[in-house]
């Protein structure tokens, strides 16, 4: 039996509408390396979200690629990265900003999500010049690694703790789809570029075949950013394919119509997990759901479910990761859901 996969948000391939849109340009001709015109209606659109301004946006094919590309071309050699201890850039990526040649300088934190105390206390122990590493840019993510989300008072305080401080500000935005689509939030992307020095929005997660749009507001650091993205081995010959695509995610509403649906499909997860009497590791805010279960149920339920168990709680019992995504169908939820609850009357 084929297992249905809550591993993660791009399981899937595309929406149909960029499939289609991918099989209807096919052989329309384009100038190559993002000068095409899809790359240019995408820059358009997106910027209408940013209130019209003219900023200067690149489209590369992964995240990893976003985040090695921004911190190696916006840091000296001697310079260093504030991240939370749960930080994508520290937990996930291979130590990719290390192999640049930057520190990454970690804090623990509640829920994945930085406050301006840590970033001081950062600085604060990062201080002994010239004998330590010099923290230049902070990086946090919306939705964090733990799927919890920024509020917009808790991204202007760490924005006027960036700028006291002479800090860079980037936001990683694997999830900002689900993050500006989830029920408690009260960003907009206009906000966003308001706030940061750089951020990117991911279309890998939220629709796309692969691309994410890094967005760099503070323009001084856009110069002559192409060179960095070259360098790094990240201008596709071909770049009107993240171009095109990112001009159907951002027409008519479907980038927020697809991550409202992730997120959707999460709470109705989460609200039945805990009502069947199971807590949650972390705050079920956005797509990822982090539930702390028996070790027997959880034995069960991968027979015919895709998913990482996260972490080992006791000798019984551990936190398993279940993530949602556009494409994530119902059916397959109610059926999570009703194979829960069979278990616990099993159990009775």
């Amino acid at each position: 039996m084929c297992k249905y996969s809550f591993l993660d948000d791009y399981s899937e391939g595309c929406h149909p509408r960029i499939l289609a849109a991918l099989a209807d340009t096919n052989l329309v001709q384009q100038t190559a390396y993002g000068n095409d015109d899809y790359s240019a209606q995408a820059r358009k659109l997106i910027c209408e979200h940013l209130g019209g301004k003219d900023i200067p946006i690149y489209f590369v094919a992964g995240g990893t690629l976003a985040n090695i590309i921004i911190t190696s071309s916006v840091l000296r050699s001697h310079e260093a990265v504030i991240a939370a201890s749960t930080g994508h850039i520290v937990v996930r990526e291979t130590g990719a900003i290390e192999a640049t040649g930057h520190k990454i300088i970690t804090v623990a934190t509640e829920n994945g999500k930085l406050a301006s105390s840590d970033i001081e206390a950062a600085l604060a122990s990062n201080a002994h010049y010239p004998h330590m590493a010099k923290p230049r840019l902070v990086y946090i993510s919306n939705a964090t690694e733990v799927g919890t989300i920024y509020t917009k008072a808790e991204l202007q305080e760490l924005s006027k703790t960036c700028k006291r401080n002479d800090l860079l500000l980037v936001l990683d935005g694997a999830r900002l789809g689900v993050a500006l689509t989830a029920n408690g939030n009260d960003l907009t992307l206009k906000d966003i570029g308001e706030l940061t020095d750089i951020f990117w929005i991911g279309g890998t997660k939220a629709g796309t075949l692969m691309g994410e749009a890094i967005v760099i507001p503070n323009k001084s650091l856009a110069e002559e950013f192409d060179f960095h993205i070259k360098q790094r081995g990240g201008l596709l010959a071909k770049g009107r394919l993240l171009g095109l695509q990112f001009t159907e995610l951002f027409t008519a509403g479907l980038f927020f119509e697809l991550t409202r649906h992730a997120n959707a499909m999460a709470e109705k997860l989460s609200v039945a997990i805990t009502k069947s009497g199971y807590v949650l590791a972390a705050p079920t805010e956005s797509n990822q759901i982090f539930p702390l279960l028996p070790n027997t149920m959880i034995k069960i339920l991968q027979g015919k479910y895709g998913f990482y168990v996260w972490e080992k709680a006791d000798e019984n019992h551990s936190v398993i990761r279940l993530v949602t995504s556009w494409a994530t169908n119902e059916k397959q939820v109610d059926s999570l859901i009703s194979d829960i609850k069979d278990w616990i009357h099993f159990q009775e």
